[in-house]
C-alpha cells in the first residue's frame, strides 16, 4: 500500500513538474500565420527569417536596424513591424478570435480584423501598457520607457500598467483606462505626469510617421523609405531644381545677340526700330 502511494506521488509531481512545459510546447505548435514580405535582416526565433515562413504560437520576430517583416495572421490580421523592433506572437487562435501580442521594443502598425465572435479579443502588450481592439487599424511604439499609441481607424481601448490613472482630453477620468479613435493618440510613460494621461489629436506628421516607420516597398529588395530620408530627397530635388533654373537663366544672358535684320519688324532678340 505503501509503495502505491509513493508510485503515485511521483507520478503526481512529474505531471506538476512537466505539464508547464508540455503546455508551452503544444501552444508552440499551434498556427497563427505567416511571413507575407520582409526586408532583411530579421529573425524568427532567433534564425533568419523568410517569406512565407509559418509562425506559430509563441515564435518570437526580431528586426535589425535594416530589417522590416510584414506577416500575416490566421484570421486575416496584418502585422507590419519597423526596424530595431521584438515582437512575440503569444497566441492567435482565429477561430474563437483570441490574440495576445507582447512588444518588448520597437515598433508596429497592426490593422485589424473586426472582432465578431462573443468573447474574442486583440490585444497588444507593452512594457508599461495593455493596448485592446475591437477592429481597427492602430499603430504603437515602445521607446525609451515610453509607449505611443496611435489610432487610424477604430477604436481602441489603453490601459497603462501599474497604478497610473488615465485621463480623457476633456478631464474625465475613466479608471484605470482611456479609449482612443480615430486619428488620436496618446503616450503612455513609466513616470505619471501629474493630471494623468491625455488623448489628444494626432499631428499629421505622427500619422505619417507611423506608417512610414512600418511600411515594406513592394518592390523586393528596395530599402525601406526612412522619415528623415524623405525631407533629404525633397531638399535634393529642390537643390536641383534651383540649380538648373540659375544655369538655364546664366546661360540665356551669356550667349551673343542674334543678328538683326534691318528689314524685318522686330527681329527676335533685336530691339524695335
Amino acid at each position: 500500500m505503501n509503495s502505491f502511494k509513493s508510485a503515485l506521488a511521483v507520478v503526481v509531481c512529474c505531471l506538476l513538474v512537466f505539464s508547464p512545459a508540455f503546455s508551452e510546447l503544444q501552444a508552440a505548435g499551434q498556427h497563427a500565420g505567416q511571413i507575407n514580405a520582409m526586408v532583411p535582416a530579421a529573425t524568427k526565433n532567433s534564425q533568419p527569417a523568410k517569406v512565407q515562413e509559418e509562425l506559430q504560437w509563441n515564435d518570437l520576430l526580431q528586426t535589425q536596424h535594416t530589417g522590416r517583416v510584414r506577416a500575416g495572421l490566421a484570421d486575416g490580421s496584418i502585422l507590419s513591424l519597423g526596424s530595431d523592433s521584438e515582437l512575440r506572437i503569444v497566441q492567435h487562435d482565429a477561430a474563437s478570435q483570441q490574440t495576445s501580442l507582447e512588444m518588448n521594443y520597437g515598433k508596429v502598425r497592426s490593422q485589424v480584423q473586426k472582432i465578431a465572435t462573443q468573447g474574442g479579443k486583440f490585444e497588444m502588450k507593452t512594457p508599461n501598457a495593455v493596448i485592446g481592439v475591437i477592429g481597427t487599424d492602430f499603430y504603437v511604439a515602445f521607446e525609451n520607457d515610453a509607449t505611443t499609441v496611435i489610432c487610424y481607424e477604430g477604436t481602441l481601448s489603453v490601459t497603462p500598467l501599474g497604478s497610473a490613472q488615465a485621463q480623457t482630453n476633456t478631464g474625465q477620468s475613466t479608471g484605470n483606462s482611456v479609449t482612443v479613435g480615430p486619428g488620436q493618440m496618446v503616450v503612455v510613460t513609466t513616470v505619471i505626469p501629474p493630471s494623468g494621461f491625455h488623448v489628444s489629436q494626432a499631428p499629421p506628421s505622427a500619422l505619417q510617421n507611423g506608417i512610414l516607420a512600418t511600411n515594406i516597398p513592394e518592390k523586393e529588395g528596395a530599402p525601406p523609405p526612412h522619415p528623415s530620408h524623405v525631407w533629404t530627397w525633397v531638399g535634393i530635388g529642390a537643390a536641383v531644381g534651383v540649380g538648373l533654373g540659375l544655369g538655364i537663366y546664366y546661360g540665356t544672358r551669356s550667349s551673343p545677340t542674334p543678328a538683326c535684320n534691318p528689314n524685318a519688324i522686330i527681329a527676335a532678340g533685336c530691339p524695335p526700330h
